[in-house]
């Protein structure tokens, strides 16, 4: 076990939280959409880790060694993505200080305002406003607790054979697994993805851009122009509409953060961002192990192996 593995087994309490995720109605429709990045130079190829499997966490019978495991695995993921998505982010900035687009840029822009459900005006103010609202990153605790939840610790059946650890839905035929308790008449089926990682992904482009999710973006915005840090608990109050429990939802996913000591992962998240600089993003979205990206092991600098 890494060093910085065993240091999170003091920070997470041994209280064990009851799961629900079976009784989540998702709220998007993803196809076969895996949250996939359009083309851009500046994006790395994603790293070979990225597309491992998940672990079998049911052979843990401790239920905190489970909980580390579960967060070690998940953690580096979500670095990887969201450091991804804070590369576009720049990209998107600086387009908006040039008076003029190459064509390649306008691709890259209506990609992205497609993917996003951006309709306004290409090249407008108020198009570069809705996009830069809608790419942006997620606080790691958020994740991670709905993950937990979603997936029961990432040994539900969606999780195992699907890669699935959120209860995404898709609705083409063969798109993923049927629920054995789909209603009759129904034609949803929970998405199967190529790793944990694409869930992570796509999970982050629901929160993005659907627009039951609304609140959480709002309140995301709000905390970057007051320049206060992004916290999963504050934003979870905009997952309402996330399963048809509604506000117990809510407080059950903001439980499974202050039990669970999440907001640490928020914390040393930030620590990796103090360096926002174009060469140390591309080493977090490109790392070579993905041991590189737990917490302690980088400080604002190089995450190259």
């Amino acid at each position: 076990m890494f060093p910085a593995t065993r240091a999170l087994m003091l920070v997470i309490p041994l209280l064990v939280f009851a799961i629900a995720g079976g009784l989540h109605t998702p709220s998007d429709s993803l196809g076969n959409n895996t949250g996939s990045e359009p083309a851009l130079d500046s994006l790395p190829p994603l790293p070979g880790w990225a597309l491992a499997d998940l672990p079998d966490f049911s052979s843990y019978r401790d239920t905190t060694e489970k909980k580390v495991a579960f967060f070690s695995f998940l953690y580096p993921r979500i670095v990887l993505a969201n450091s991804r998505i804070l590369i576009e982010r720049d990209y998107l900035d600086s387009l908006t200080r040039k008076e003029t687009l190459s064509k390649k840029e306008h691709i890259w822009l209506a990609a992205q305002a497609k993917r996003l459900r951006v309709d306004e005006e290409p090249g407008t103010p108020e198009q570069f406003n809705l996009l830069r609202k809608r790419l942006d990153v997620i606080p790691p605790s958020l994740i991670l607790a709905q993950a937990a939840n979603e997936s029961a610790w990432g040994t539900s059946r969606f999780a195992l054979r699907g890669n699935n650890l959120f209860g995404q839905w898709c609705f083409s035929k063969g798109c993923g697994l049927v629920p054995l308790n789909r209603v009759e008449g129904a034609s949803h089926e929970v998405a199967a993805f190529p790793s944990p990682y694409h869930s992570v992904r796509a999970y982050i482009q629901n929160l993005n851009r659907h627009e039951s999710y609304q609140g959480l973006r709002n309140t995301r915005l709000d905390d970057r122009d007051a320049g206060d840090p992004l916290s999963g608990l504050a934003l979870a109050r905009g997952l309402v509409s996330y399963s048809e429990r509604g506000e117990e939802y809510v407080d059950e996913i903001r439980s499974m953060i202050r039990y669970n000591n999440l907001e640490f992962y928020d914390i040393e998240f930030r620590k990796m961002l103090r360096d926002r600089s174009p060469l140390h993003l591309k080493s977090l979205a490109s790392a070579s192990a993905e041991q590189i990206l737990l917490p302690g092991q980088i400080s604002g600098s190089s995450a190259e192996g």
